[in-house]
């Protein structure tokens, strides 16, 4: 590896405030205190700030040269809704609140590319670091987008990094084109006739109908899309009656649906709904309908890709790098901003746990588990890459 020395002499700090804000969690839009540590360093460090993007985003203009050149640098601030497992001493000290997706690492590593920018300035252009809130959920990047951030803050290409656990420790990998998958939910309800169940007859079931549309969706992906279409659709939840001996009025089914392009996502939309309106009418039931795309598709371009790559193999080495890897369909709001700007979004591997401190939780080191922790080790290699990437995107004359 080809590390920043000065960042690898500033991995104590580092690791201090990613120790820091792992214990001061907080959910999405609402990440005052995470915000102001960030500003305050940012401040410190001499870098302008200007804050309230997306309710609590932060970003810092690092400036240097001429050039008209830009790019911008995202790590997202929140954290989760659910108990940590883990009792080492940085562990939450907010209960049901958890740093259990890494979010802290990614804007501490974020933080130590922006202390070395500053001090050392060998590049020709801007470099904006934005610190995004609510990407759990909250579509924070949109409301960035929406609150001007490419518009008060012009740039040519936008990266994100995201640490991957099972991938070995430091290691990056991404592929172009389709990375993540889209994330979408439906809720739908079925409106029968409540009977007594001994008499279904005088009755419309819900539950009938709902087991029949449940059954019938899963030929839209077997029958309806290409097999070389990729695509989940998963039914996670079916509520129905509170009594044995009561056929209820209604019935719902909740679950998400997953796809790798928005046209595939139309057409599994627009299938579920015929299939669900028209199942129930032959039963002569009714019908309500709710499908909420959440975040589109997350998808790299090719130019902006091609050159990441190249950048990890100057700062890990070729022998660590994966430029191929297989898609996920989890979802990442970053898409937002690939839909407006040209850039890349890249995984870093965050091992199998073995970093973990005594006193981690029994179970795996995985994202959105209460035993999970972000590897420290990754600090100084994520902030190389950062800072690499911004000096070779904006070379100096």
């Amino acid at each position: 590896m080809k590390l920043v020395e000065p960042i690898l002499a500033f991995q104590s700090e580092l690791r201090r405030i990613r120790r820091d804000l792992h214990a001061h969690p907080e959910l999405c839009y609402q990440e005052q205190r995470t915000s102001d540590v960030v500003a305050a360093r940012l401040a410190e460090w001499g870098i302008p700030v200007v804050r309230g993007l997306g309710r609590t985003g932060v970003v810092g203009i690092i400036r240097n040269g001429s050039s008209k050149r830009a790019i911008g640098i995202r790590a997202d601030m929140d954290a989760l809704p659910m108990q940590e497992m883990n009792t080492f001493e940085h562990a939450s000290r907010h209960p049901g609140k958890m740093h259990a997706c890494g979010h802290d690492g990614h804007t501490a590593m974020l933080l130590g590319a922006a202390h070395h920018l500053a001090h050392n300035r060998h590049f020709d252009g801007t470099v904006y670091v934005i610190f995004q809130p609510a990407e759990e959920g909250g579509a924070g990047a949109r409301e960035m987008i929406a609150d001007g951030l490419f518009t008060q803050f012009p740039m040519d290409a936008i990266y994100g990094m995201h640490n991957w656990p099972g991938a070995a420790a430091g290691t990056l990998s991404v592929v172009a084109g389709p990375m993540m998958a889209s994330s979408n939910e439906f809720h739908v309800t079925v409106k029968g006739k409540g009977a007594h169940a001994a008499q279904p007859h005088k009755g419309i079931d819900p539950v009938m109908v709902a087991v029949q549309i449940a059954q019938s969706w899963q030929t839209v992906i077997t029958r309806n899309k290409s097999p070389l279409d990729t695509a989940v659709l998963s039914i996670t939840q079916i509520h129905a009656g509170s009594a044995t001996n009561v056929i209820p009025d209604d019935a719902s089914l909740v679950g998400t649906v997953r796809t790798f392009t928005t046209p595939l996502l139309d057409l599994i939309e627009e299938r579920m709904r015929d299939i669900a309106v028209h199942t129930a009418a032959a039963f002569g039931a009714e019908v309500e309908f709710s499908f909420k795309r959440n975040y589109p598709p997350l998808v790299n371009h090719a130019k902006e890709t091609a050159f990441a790559v190249e950048v990890m193999k100057q700062v890990v080495g070729a022998d660590q790098v994966n430029d191929n890897v297989e898609p996920t369909m989890g979802a990442e709001d970053f898409a937002f901003f690939l839909q407006e700007k040209a850039g890349c979004y890249i995984f870093i591997g965050n091992g199998d746990g073995d970093h973990r401190d005594g006193g981690h939780g029994l179970g795996p080191c995985v994202l959105h588990n209460g035993s999970y922790d972000f590897n420290d080790n990754l600090l100084p290699i994520g902030a190389s890459f950062w800072v690499k990437l911004a000096e070779t995107s904006l070379p100096l004359a």
